[in-house]
C-alpha cells in the first residue's frame, strides 16, 4: 500500500512538472495567419505594446491573451505605463499585477507572454518600452508628481530623474525599444527626435528598438532611425480598447525569426534583429529577412507551350503565403498582358504569366523581380532575381 501512494505521488509531481513546464516552453506555434518560414529560423508573431485597466487601457488583462490566441499571435507583451493608474479608485495597484493575471492564462494556451512596460515621460527620452524584466515594481519614475488618474509631471525635471528607470532596466538585463518617434505626442520645444539621452542610452547599450509601425501607421521617421543607428525595428498595436473591429484584415504584426518557440529564443532574435514587420499588405524588413521570407513564400514552375506556331513560356506563380505581393517583372521576353510587367500575386493562389516569344528555350529562366509591397529600407522595395531551370 505505501509503495502504491509513493508511486502515486511520484506520478502526481511528475505530471505537475509537466504542465509547469509545457506551460512555460513548450509552446505550438499558432498557424492562423499562414506565413513562411525562412532557412534556419521558424515565423513568430507578436505584438509588444498594447494595455489594460492597469494603466490606461480598457479591457482586463486575459483578455489581451485571449485576443492574441484568435488573431495568430505566438507572442505579446502587455506593456502598462508605470507613471499611470487609469483606475486607481477601482483597483489595488500592484505593477506587476496585470501580468500575473494575464500569466495564469497563457499557461493554459499557446501564447507566451514577456514581462514589459511602457515608461512614458513628456520629455527625453519620451515614450519608450522595456522587455524581457524581472521585477516592474523596481522600477522608479521620480520625474512624476501625480499618477492617480492623471498624468502630472514635476515642475523641474533634472536627466537623472528621467534615467532612473532605464538604468534599473539595464540592471534587470532588460530591452528597450522607442515608441512612436512623432512630433505630436510630447511637450517639445526642439526638432530633434532622437536626443542625447536616446544616444546615451543607445551606447550603453539599453536601447535597442524602435517601433516602426503603430496601430497601423507606418513611421517613416522611425524607419530611418531604424537605419541609421541599426535598431531592431517593431509593428505594434497599442491597443487600450477591444482590438476586434479595429483593422480591416488584420492586427499589426512583429515577425520574430527564432531557433525555436521559447522566451529564450524570442529574446536572441530581437536582439539580433530578426524582425519584420506586417500590416496590411504591406512587409518592412532587411534585406536579410524579406529576401528569403519572400523567396520561402513563392513556388515557381514552368511549361513550354505554343500559340498559334509561336513558342511561348507559362510561367506560374504560386504565393503559399497570407501576404499579397506586389511585382514588377523583367525579363528578356514580352510578359504577356502586363503593362509595365505588374502584377499581383494573390495570397495562397497560382498566378499565370505568359512570356513569348521564346523561338530557343534557355537551360534557366532568369527574372528580376520589384516586389513594391516589401520595404527593405524608406526608400527602396525589395529587388531580387530568381533564376528557375527549365
Amino acid at each position: 500500500m505505501k509503495k502504491i501512494t509513493k508511486c502515486f505521488i511520484l506520478l502526481v509531481l511528475f505530471t505537475w512538472v509537466s504542465i509547469a513546464s509545457y506551460g512555460q516552453e513548450n509552446k505550438e506555434r499558432n498557424t492562423l495567419v499562414n506565413l513562411p518560414d525562412i532557412p534556419g529560423f521558424i515565423t513568430l508573431k507578436g505584438d509588444f505594446h498594447m494595455h489594460t485597466v492597469f494603466s490606461d487601457g480598457h479591457v482586463w488583462p486575459t483578455f489581451r491573451v485571449r485576443e492574441a490566441q484568435r488573431d495568430g499571435l505566438d507572442v505579446i507583451s502587455i506593456t502598462e505605463h508605470i507613471d499611470y493608474e487609469g483606475f486607481p479608485n477601482e483597483l489595488k495597484y500592484h505593477r506587476e499585477e496585470a501580468f500575473r493575471i494575464a500569466e495564469e492564462r497563457a499557461k493554459k494556451t499557446d501564447v507566451i507572454l514577456i514581462k514589459g512596460v511602457e515608461i512614458s515621460p513628456r520629455v527625453p527620452p519620451y515614450h519608450n518600452n522595456a522587455l524581457f524584466l524581472e521585477n516592474v515594481d523596481k522600477l522608479p519614475y521620480p520625474y512624476m508628481k501625480d499618477t492617480h488618474h492623471t498624468f502630472v509631471m514635476n515642475d523641474e525635471i533634472k536627466r537623472k530623474d528621467v534615467m532612473a528607470p532605464f538604468e534599473e532596466v539595464e540592471k534587470q538585463g532588460g530591452f528597450v525599444f522607442y515608441n512612436h518617434p512623432s512630433y505630436k505626442w510630447w511637450d517639445k520645444k526642439e526638432k530633434e527626435l532622437f536626443t542625447d539621452i536616446h544616444q546615451e542610452l543607445l551606447a550603453r547599450k539599453i536601447l535597442g528598438g524602435v517601433e516602426v509601425v503603430n496601430s497601423g501607421k507606418y513611421n517613416i521617421i522611425a524607419h530611418r532611425m531604424a537605419e541609421k543607428y541599426d535598431l531592431t525595428m517593431f509593428a505594434n498595436s497599442d491597443e487600450h480598447y477591444e482590438i476586434e473591429g479595429s483593422y480591416s484584415d488584420h492586427r499589426p504584426m512583429t515577425l520574430i525569426f527564432a531557433t525555436e518557440k521559447s522566451k529564450s529564443a524570442i529574446e536572441e532574435a530581437i536582439r539580433d534583429k530578426r524582425t519584420m514587420l506586417y500590416f496590411g499588405d504591406y512587409l518592412v524588413g532587411r534585406m536579410r529577412e524579406a529576401e528569403p521570407f519572400f523567396r520561402s513564400s513563392l513556388e515557381i514552375t514552368t511549361k513550354k507551350i505554343t500559340s498559334g506556331k509561336a513558342p511561348m513560356l507559362k510561367v506560374n506563380f504560386t504565393n503559399n503565403s497570407d501576404v499579397p505581393f506586389d511585382i514588377k517583372l523583367e525579363t528578356d521576353y514580352i510578359v504577356e498582358n502586363l503593362p509595365l510587367g505588374r502584377l499581383k500575386l494573390k495570397a495562397n493562389e497560382t498566378t499565370s504569366v505568359m512570356l513569348h516569344p521564346v523561338w530557343e528555350y534557355p537551360d534557366t529562366l532568369t527574372m528580376d523581380l520589384v516586389v513594391e509591397n516589401i520595404l527593405v529600407s524608406p526608400e527602396k522595395p525589395l529587388e531580387t532575381q530568381i533564376n528557375v531551370d527549365l
